[in-house]
């Protein structure tokens, strides 16, 4: 009895250290900088990080063995949970719990903070969940008034307006139409519109031919078991709803066309070639092809009655380089246009920036990881890229995809010019705007310098971590996101799992969760979440736990593809059903039923 009591006093003191080194960090210098409604929360952050600076797998086995909560729970509330712990100890060694300084948080406030803090943020959840569904928008939801009321309808709380795609007048469309889908049915739906940012992108390739192929549905021995479909109309006549578009120089000529009509041409090969019209309509005609064809610009086509126009103007084809495991791929700083051909292999960069700030022997990776390099030498005006990791048959890299330096500090601002001209327009339209790749504290403190000169200190702010140097620097972003009222993260997975490695996003993602509750800072779970059903129609298994997972976070992102509804009601159903279950770490340890004693067989 007396080495029990012994080895519990030894636990009681190593407590009471514990609880002298958390009482210390929440003196941090800048918590008086913090916004007054944050001050509890940014003194408990700060002990949570003086907690997980420590290694104390050992201190939770002893604990273990008396049978006692651990503190692996305690990121919403850390002093209170020392504490609780700390008065078991006491008692079970014979001594009295020392009177310390006060908790900042106990249990009740500091869950009460992070619901509080995620509904003025993001609004309340539906009915049934804890966990809000964020949409980003598609283009076409600025003309589709019906594509977003179902939005709505199916679930959706937020939507995402992304400020790299389409213009203002797109995104005053949007979020009219949001508004308006809101109203009708009694709802509130936050807009948050997500900043560019300095995204860096592969620059463009020299364009390819002006054609357009054409060709039926094969079967196995090569016979066209569907003829392909060309749709022939005016230089500025609409887009094809089925088929390729064709148009013609002569503005009339499809309109005279006839059903049934044959209309001859040679292609660009010299090959004889005869469309048959299926439909006409004002707007131009669709037609019927029973073999190959290449259509160029000039190529005559011949109607009844030698009725001949020409093809017009036919956008050039997009070109890719083709890269292999070993081959060197020069990045340049030059604007202009590459020529596709060229050994070795060139592709200009959207940022002139890691021409200055990268080094020999740093990574590279392409079009979102899904390739990469080192680099190998440093050129005047570009960087020799040597492939180390492409797919066995090579890859193909066109303009404009994302380029990652994970070892790599670009010394710029998350702030680019675009978005400081875009701040205005999200100031008087949204209700949160979020920050990309934002790498420290100053890159914080620079947006809500331009918000505050705006007038826009009751805008919400969204920060996306989104790279290595975001999250090593999180507890710093997050103290300096604490002087504004509204604040939440974003775990951007895209750009982070190329950063950080695949290998680690998972402990990466769960990082991020545990500091944010720990600061009460609502999290917004994204990227790829049931991407295969919002493309498809159909979840792949995988990604269908993954959503499920997401409910630890007070909000999920959807990106954008033709069955997005379907996904807002699929996630949905998920977050409804996991709610009942789990509550960020905790099992909420409801009644099972799944095993339920049916009684004796008859």
């Amino acid at each position: 009895m007396n080495e029990s009591l012994a080895w519990s006093g030894g636990l009681a003191d190593r407590l009471d250290e514990l609880r002298t080194e958390l009482v210390a960090a929440a003196a941090d210098e800048r918590l008086p900088e913090v916004y007054p409604g944050h001050r509890a929360s940014a003194a408990n952050l700060a002990q949570y990080v003086a907690l997980r600076q420590r290694d104390i797998r050992d201190l939770q086995a002893d604990l273990a063995v008396l049978g006692l909560s651990s503190l692996g729970r305690s990121e919403a509330h850390v002093l209170a949970s020392v504490d609780a712990v700390r008065a078991v100890v006491a008692a079970l060694s014979g001594r009295a719990v020392s009177q310390c300084a006060p908790e900042p948080v106990d249990f009740t406030s500091g869950d009460r903070l992070l619901r509080g803090n995620a509904n003025m943020l993001l609004g309340p959840a539906r009915s049934g969940r804890r966990t809000r569904i964020m949409v980003t928008l598609p283009t076409e939801a600025a003309d589709d008034a019906g594509l977003v009321d179902r939005l709505v309808s199916a679930g959706t709380e937020l939507v995402r307006v992304n400020c790299a795609h389409d213009g203002r007048a797109e995104w005053a469309k949007m979020i009219a139409n949001v508004r308006a889908a809101a109203r009708a049915q009694g709802r509130h739906v936050q807009v948050t519109m997500d900043l560019g940012g300095p995204k860096v992108r592969t620059g463009p390739i020299r364009a390819g031919a002006a054609v357009v192929h054409v060709k039926p549905v094969r079967d196995e021995l090569g016979r066209a078991v569907t003829p392909a479909r060309v749709w022939l109309t005016g230089p500025s006549g609409p887009p094809a709803v089925e088929g390729v578009r064709v148009p013609v120089s002569e503005e009339s000529w499809p309109r005279r066309r006839k059903v049934g009509e044959s209309i001859s041409f040679r292609d660009a090969r010299g090959s004889a070639r005869r469309l048959v019209i299926e439909t006409t309509a004002p707007e131009g005609c669709l037609a019927e092809l029973a073999d190959t064809a290449y259509l160029v610009p000039g190529t005559e086509l011949t109607g009844s009655h030698d009725d001949v126009t020409v093809v017009d103007d036919l956008p050039r084809r997009e070109q890719k380089l083709t890269l292999h495991t070993g081959d060197l791929l020069l990045v340049v700083d030059d604007p202009e246009p590459v020529d596709p051909t060229a050994t070795p292999a060139r592709i200009g960069c959207t940022l002139p920036q890691i021409f200055e700030d990268a080094r020999v022997g740093q990574r590279v990776f392409f079009d979102d990881g899904k390739f990469g390099g080192v680099i190998e030498s440093l050129q005047p005006g570009g960087l020799g890229v040597r492939i180390t990791d492409a797919a066995p048959r090579g890859v193909r890299l066109g303009a404009g995809k994302g380029m990652n330096l994970p070892d790599t500090t670009l010394r710029l601002p998350a702030l680019t010019g675009n978005d400081v001209e875009n701040l205005p327009f999200v100031v008087e339209h949204a209700d949160a705007v979020s920050l990309s790749f934002v790498r420290s504290g100053a890159d914080v403190a620079l947006l809500q310098s331009h918000l505050s000169d705006l007038g826009g200190t009751e805008l919400g702010l969204i920060l996306k971590i989104e790279t290595v140097a975001g999250f090593e620097n999180l507890p710093e972003i997050l103290f300096t996101a604490m002087r504004w009222p509204r604040v939440g993260v974003m775990i951007a997975r895209g750009d982070l799992a190329v950063e950080a490695g695949y290998a680690r996003l998972a402990e990466v993602q769960e990082e991020i969760l545990w500091l944010c509750e720990a600061a009460h800072v609502p999290v917004i779970w994204a990227t790829q979440v049931l991407d295969t059903l919002a493309r498809t129609g159909r979840p792949s298994r995988a990604e269908v736990t993954d959503a499920a997972m997401s409910g630890r976070a007070e909000c999920v992102m959807l990106n954008k593809g033709p069955f997005i509804d379907h996904a807002v009601t699929f996630l949905d159903d998920i977050l409804t059903r996991m709610a009942q279950h789990q509550s960020k770490k905790n099992p909420l340890l409801r009644q099972l039923r799944s095993w339920d004693d049916p009684g004796p067989a008859e």
